[in-house]
């Protein structure tokens, strides 16, 4: 075990990354250094691949009740060590102790649902038309998986494809993200460690995308690329990797909307708004970018949800209270504030917010807001609410679907079959009657349409991503050839 997690880790050794160049890991709200990593370099990364390569066949090879108790050990030790995880949370991301103990739980949730994998790895047996044959589909893992992990849900999104992988017989090589270089790897690679998996099954690579990024995607190892993160970086992933003919699992960037039709309960709407929006300074692939309130209760709704966000408290994440902390830097900070002034400057109504100071932004609420304006045509990532009136349902519908994004999102109405009826006709992966877009649970199907994504994450849905299948025939009578 480490404690200052400033290495990489490759065959269950920690190990001085190769590059001359480091990470250097800042906390986003007081902007302290918190650790220096000597980078990996593509001399590290080919070890990473070929040590995970000759694990993996042996991985697989072993029972379901044995790769079971590795996980039930693993369990253990997340909980034993939660404290620890939720401090680096809170000062490697910026993560609120709220938004920390959401992520916690969601990254217990999808280890304790991978752990039932190894024994839902299911086949199947087909009729055949050939006399005497009998077809068996069997599954197996695909090999080497590298994982790519996202710096705003670090743990749990990283987790979402690290223990799925493993679970089903793979081998793993990550790169964390350089934001979050302990909290989406390093740190999880002390636990599997701790959990005593065998050597190479989970390799952790810190290096820049620069240095060893494509190298990561392109090597020749890996069958699956997972990658989570923005639409831009995952297109270049899957443009490389189908060079490659290299399959992937992308969860990309969203632009979801809560559409708040006439006819909803507007305190509970405003509540749940609240939540999607603000939880990590919406900084959350899943976050609500775009309110669509119904003209008829929109003034309601404004006043009501203006005055919910202006009790929210912003500041230091590491205090209990804090419910809107930092965003993840200064770039963040100063392509959030271009769109909102440049949203204001089109028409835009500032209700509430604008106090910046370093990289904590507070709230701010947008009135008046149109579909083109910056604020909702771009995928927000912080802190900051659009209101959009809308005439009425057919509207919200259709500004819901005017973007390139289709993620998750959200409809309130006191009648749900309707509402089920406008879920069906958002184009989009996920969407929540009656609740706000932030909803993640590891047996249900995750992933997005459009330009969110491609495959999807949880469950047998994830069984189906980290597995391929192979037809074997047997003939139990000889056959006949014509000749």
């Amino acid at each position: 075990m480490t404690a200052t997690f400033t290495q990489q880790y490759i065959n269950g050794r920690w190990k001085q990354g190769s590059s001359e160049k480091t990470v250097q890991n800042y906390n986003p709200y007081s902007n302290e250094l918190i650790q220096t990593i000597q980078s990996a370099n593509e001399d590290d990364l080919n070890e990473a691949y070929d040590y995970a390569e000759k694990a993996q066949s042996g991985w697989a090879a072993l029972k379901p009740a044995e790769k079971q108790a590795y996980f039930d050990r693993l369990l253990k030790i997340m909980n034993d060590r939660k404290e620890e995880i939720v401090e680096w949370l809170v000062k490697e991301s910026g993560s609120t102790k709220i938004k920390s103990q959401v992520e916690f739980q969601a990254a217990l949730a999808i280890v304790k649902e991978a752990s039932s994998f190894p024994t839902r790895m299911e086949g199947t047996i087909l009729p055949s038309n050939v006399p005497g044959k009998d077809n068996y589909v069997h599954r197996s893992a695909k090999g080497v998986i590298g994982v790519i992990g996202p710096w705003n849900f670090p743990f749990h999104l990283a987790l979402r494809s690290i223990a799925p992988a493993i679970a089903t017989g793979n081998t793993v090589v990550v790169k964390p993200a350089s934001d979050t270089p302990v909290t989406s790897g390093l740190l999880i690679a002390d636990l599997f460690h701790e959990a005593g998996f065998p050597e190479g099954v989970i390799n952790v690579l810190v290096g820049r995308g620069s240095e060893i990024g494509d190298a990561f995607v392109e090597h020749s190892t890996p069958k699956l690329i997972s990658f989570t993160g923005s639409t831009e970086v995952g297109s270049h992933i899957g443009e490389l990797a189908g060079k490659h003919l290299k399959d992937t699992a992308l969860e990309l960037g969203g632009n979801n909307a809560m559409l708040v039709l006439k006819d909803a309960d507007i305190d509970r709407a405003v509540q749940a708004a609240a939540f999607g929006k603000f939880l990590h300074q919406g900084q959350i692939c899943m976050s609500l970018n775009r309110i669509l309130i119904h003209e008829s209760i929109y003034d309601k709704f404004t006043e009501a949800f203006k005055n919910k966000v202006e009790s929210l408290k912003a500041g230091d994440p590491a205090d209990d209270d804090t419910v809107v902390g930092p965003v993840i830097n200064q770039e963040a900070v100063e392509r959030i504030q271009q769109d909102v002034d440049e949203s204001v400057n089109q028409g835009a109504r500032k209700l509430l917010g604008g106090k910046v100071e370093g990289n904590l932004m507070h709230p701010v609420v947008l009135s008046n807001v149109t579909n083109d304006m910056p604020i909702a045509k771009n995928e927000i990532f912080g802190p900051v609410a659009a209101l959009i009136k809308v005439k009425d349902e057919e509207e919200a519908i259709q500004i819901a679907n005017d973007s390139p994004y289709g993620l998750s999102g959200s409809i309130f109405t006191t009648d749900r079959y309707r509402g089920i009826e406008v879920a069906k006709r958002i184009e989009t992966g996920m969407i929540h009657i009656n609740d706000q877009s932030v909803n993640d649970e590891g047996h249900v199907a995750f992933g997005g349409e459009k330009q969110s994504g491609i495959g999807r994450f949880g469950g047998e849905w994830a069984i189906d991503k980290f597995t391929t299948v192979k037809w074997i025939s047997v003939q139990s009578e000889y056959r006949e050839y014509p000749f």
